[in-house]
């Protein structure tokens, strides 16, 4: 019953019987309080309360009063009147009597003045008093009990600020506990299942834009869809160099026979090259700076050039700087046992994604002017056998090879004479990245990227089918993870097939150049999965500084099947930073994710030892070959590094703050500033008017960070990190520092990998040490005044990343 209609039938009652004949049903107590039943989950003591004051106001007490004190009524005189009510029994005794004015007798009646009298006007207000009574008990026992329940007790006290984010934001907090998330991945993952998902995405052959690789991509978008992810697909138009369609490349010595290999380069400079053989050990600028420093002549020599240790396209890069004519690259037997006639097949863009349109996406191949990466090489560059290498260094003449280089034979005179001629074809292909994804439950804006490379020149097992397995796989555990154990990331994680790895990162390049503005603000990692095991006796792992300490605990946290041992017991004994931390290098798919796009990102990989896969780049990269490198441990070895990768993954998107370490990079600026600072006080000693550069901006920008680290490290420490907008601020400050050391003063162009301590060219702390060295020694690249500016642009880019280290304008360091 409704309030209104209860207060309707109280006002509208009037007697039914003369006085001293009333109807039994005036003879019961009224029960008024039972029509405010909807008040029953009032606090006990306020409804007691309020139940005792209705009590008394209408069932009555002996010779009891409610006064009225008027002090002026309207005729402007002071009167006091007098109101006593009484029972409906007392009433019914003692009829009813009405008086000019109130008083009570031996009856015990009550009686109500004439101004007062028994009218439905009187008695509405009457029962607005009460009304008003009880509104007000319910609102300080709604207040008390309110108060009660928000105050904390000792449990709360004592929950974790996970626990707490939970709380506050209810299904969009993750309900899973860290230790039950990386439990429940672990119990998604076998080695069974990598077996059968191995075996559905092999293939013969399946290279960039083939219609075998079109065919994985649709298979990956079915299974993405499978999984309940939201899929969608990346389509690109893209130039690269194929082997010649008619004809072929040749290499001839001596007037010999002619070789026409099937490996190529692609991004050669095509055209037909005599010139003398020189031996160059692994083409890197420490072995062309010991061929200098025995005057040996290098203009238009032949570089004979023996793969490993640095990349393709910077043995060919490196050459080029000598004057070269051309390249030849083979891989030893000692660093790569896979038989004298293995056909090598890579790439020598000095960049990553399509040298043709450099800094923006091939989207549309009518789209953008032609243009040209600074990357691409001006000489010849071809891959021959073991066999056609051995049979040139056996028959070369001039000085013997220096002994530091462990080999035993001549380095070339100007009579071993070599004609190189490269065919290449620039054709235009159609590529696309596949991607899913699963989004977050708070901060669904911000992501974690996961990518795998699909395409390979030839099977490619340990180059692209383990990590599309691995890629596959993870999807398929935290998906489920979402279904059935009621796991919510905070953060999205996309799942990424790339196409055109092989040619450089093409597809995962003309993502992030697609992207950039977005990706830079929006994606807080990459995880690279190419290559992920090629070996069983050693793990390595090339990733940003701001990772090692979430690596490190990630080491410790996984192991191999069947193995009790942690991966940090296995690999990392003594100082682990020295045993699994490895430079990440220019051809990892990682590395343009972090050094052009400013992206934290990690990359990592199962090998032997110091040993390369020896089947990385050839038409070899069976799942046979694989077997027989990881003694048939492929499947154990694919699960390990999926649970790596998945818990590294996962905690980035499980915790409400970003698990990077700041004063990483803090030790690295430091130690480039020391080295810098040493440089030119010797330059300035020996040439004094030369470099008169002060080095104390470099050290006050230095400085600037280490204050700003340390300082948002202490503010993290001393927040409530139960605020959701709170944390968001400070992952996004975090999120920041790798993309605030990309420098704003180099063209993306020219200069694509513009981190000023992980990319490479002059505009780096590296690169400023270089032309330091060059300028102590009067070398023909040295120039003081372009030292000045690259000075002066590298020390604002570590200002200005400390400046949005500190966030608020006021708050800046103006010391410089």
């Amino acid at each position: 019953m409704c309030l209104a209609s209860v207060l309707r039938q109280i006002a509208n009652r009037r007697p039914s019987a003369p006085p001293g004949r009333r109807s039994p049903a005036h003879l019961a107590r009224p029960q008024l309080h039972q029509p405010f039943a909807f008040f029953k989950d009032f606090p006990q003591a306020a409804m007691d309360q309020a139940r005792s004051t209705i009590t008394k106001i209408f069932n009555g007490e002996p010779h009891s009063y409610t006064r009225f004190n008027l002090t002026q009524n309207m005729e402007g005189d002071n009167s006091h009147v007098e109101m006593r009510l009484s029972s409906d029994a007392d009433e019914e005794a003692g009829g009813n009597r009405l008086g000019a004015q109130l008083n009570h007798n031996s009856n015990r009646r009550s009686y109500v003045t004439s101004k007062f009298g028994r009218t439905p006007k009187n008695l509405c207000v009457v029962l607005g008093t009460v009304l008003l009574i009880l509104i007000i008990g319910y609102l300080i026992g709604y207040l008390v009990h309110r108060k009660r329940d928000l105050a904390p007790s000792c449990e709360a006290s004592v929950k974790s600020s996970d626990e707490r984010v939970e709380q506050q934001t209810g299904a969009a907090a993750p309900l899973m506990a860290w230790n039950d998330v990386k439990n429940a991945f672990a119990r998604k993952l076998s080695a069974s299942n990598f077996q059968k998902v191995f075996r559905d995405f092999s293939s013969g052959s399946h290279r960039a834009g083939s219609s075998s690789d079109d065919a994985l991509a649709d298979k990956l978008i079915k299974k993405f869809q499978e999984y309940g992810l939201k899929t969608w697909t990346d389509e690109h138009f893209i130039k690269v160099q194929d082997s010649p369609l008619r004809g072929s490349n040749k290499v001839v010595f001596n007037n010999d026979s002619e070789e026409r290999p099937e490996g190529f380069l692609s991004y050669s400079a095509n055209g037909k090259v005599e010139g003398a053989v020189l031996y160059a050990h692994y083409g890197q600028e420490s072995d062309f700076r010991s061929l200098q420093s025995r005057n040996i002549n290098m203009s238009g020599r032949v570089m004979l050039i023996r793969a490993g240790r640095i990349s393709f396209a910077e043995k060919v890069a490196n050459a080029a700087k000598m004057k070269a004519s051309a390249v030849l690259i083979y891989r030893d037997p000692i660093d790569y046992p896979s038989g004298d006639a293995t056909q090598l097949f890579g790439h020598v863009h000095l960049g990553s994604g399509d040298p043709y349109t450099p800094g923006f996406p091939s989207f549309n191949h009518t789209q953008f002017p032609p243009a040209e990466s600074s990357g691409l090489p001006n000489i010849l560059a071809q891959t021959i056998t073991p066999r056609t290498a051995s049979g040139i260094l056996g028959r070369l003449e001039g000085p013997n090879a220096q002994p530091d280089w462990g080999v035993f034979h001549k380095l070339g005179s100007e009579n071993d004479l070599v004609t190189v001629e490269v065919n290449n074809v620039l054709t235009e292909k159609k590529i696309n990245n596949v991607f899913g994804v699963i989004e977050g439950f708070v901060d669904a804006d911000r992501y974690l990227v996961l990518g795998a490379q699909r395409d390979a020149w030839g099977p490619g097992f340990a180059s692209s089918t383990v990590g599309t397995g691995v890629l596959l796989e993870m999807a398929r555990s935290i998906s489920d993870m979402l279904k059935k154990d009621g796991f919510k990331p905070r953060r999205s994680l996309v799942f990424a097939s790339w196409s055109a790895g092989e040619y450089g990162s093409v597809g995962a390049t003309e993502w992030l150049e697609g992207y950039l503005s977005s990706l830079s603000t929006k994606a807080f990692t990459y995880i690279n999965l190419d290559g992920i095991v090629a070996g069983h006796t050693a793990f390595k792992v090339a990733a940003s500084p701001m990772m090692y300490g979430l690596i490190e605990r990630t080491l410790k946290e996984v192991g191999l099947q069947n193995i009790e041992d942690s991966l940090f017991s296995q690999f990392g004994k003594g100082n682990w930073e020295s045993n699994v931390l490895e430079p990440l290098k220019l051809e990892n798919a990682a590395y343009p994710f972090m050094a052009f796009s400013g992206i934290p990102s990690l990359s990592f990989r199962f090998t032997s030892g110091n040993m390369d896969y020896p089947y990385f780049g050839t038409l070899l990269d069976t799942q046979e070959k694989l077997i027989g490198v990881t003694s048939n441990q492929h499947l154990q070895l694919a699960e390990a590094a999926a649970k790596f990768a998945g818990h590294i993954a996962l905690r980035l998107v499980h915790d409400h703050l970003l698990q990077m370490d700041l004063l990483k990079y803090d030790k690295i600026i430091r130690a480039h500033v020391a080295q810098i600072n040493r440089k030119v006080i010797t330059v300035q000693r020996n040439r004094p008017n030369l470099v008169p550069t002060s080095v104390q901006w470099l050290i006050s920008a230095s400085g600037s960070y280490s204050r700003a680290s340390r300082n948002l490290m202490k503010d993290i420490q001393n927040s409530d990190l139960s605020n959701i907008e709170m944390c968001r601020i400070y992952n996004d400050r975090i999120m920041s520092v790798e993309r605030n050391l990309l420098s704003a003063y180099v063209s993306a162009r020219e200069s694509p990998f513009r981190h000023v301590l992980l990319g490479s060219g002059p505009h780096t702390l590296k690169g400023l040490s270089d032309h330091l060295d060059a300028l102590g020694s009067g070398g023909p690249a040295a120039d003081v005044d372009r030292f000045r500016n690259q000075f002066a642009l590298a020390t604002w880019t570590i200002q200005g990343c400390a400046n949005a280290l500190v966030g608020d304008m006021w708050s800046f360091d103006n010391e410089i």
